[in-house]
């Protein structure tokens, strides 16, 4: 196993996940074609793509971020819900999520401990 590479978020409308995403990660896509919007998130790929489909809460994956109150409090600002709000759980590690517009699951992590393999 080499690690996380690409995660993929299903939406009804790609222009406008693609113009949330845009303003939430602040990054502009640099793959944007009318099946997949692709965006370089530090090195890790997240994805877009156009299917309506049921969503349960079975998958989490979590954005570092360096202060988790702050993002937590952006990402609601730009209307998405909270899912779960920031705790710790563990020494100075902190995890919450949040819900996208189209109630993806989105989860925010501050984890100093972590460190890529070299």
């Amino acid at each position: 196993m080499l690690g996380l590479r690409t995660t993929i978020y299903k939406v009804d409308n790609l222009d406008k996940a693609k113009a949330w995403y845009t303003k939430a990660f602040k990054v502009k896509p640099y793959f944007d074609e009318p099946y997949y919007v692709g965006f370089n998130v530090e090195g890790y790929e997240l994805g877009l793509q156009e299917e309506p489909s049921i969503k349960g809460d079975s998958v989490y994956v979590y954005w570092g971020v360096e202060d988790i109150h702050e993002e937590y409090k952006r990402f609601l600002s730009l209307g998405a819900v909270s899912h779960e709000e920031p705790m710790n759980v563990g020494g100075e590690l902190m995890v919450c999520s949040v819900k996208d517009p189209w109630n993806n699951i989105i989860g925010l992590i501050y984890n100093p401990y972590f460190q890529l393999p070299k």
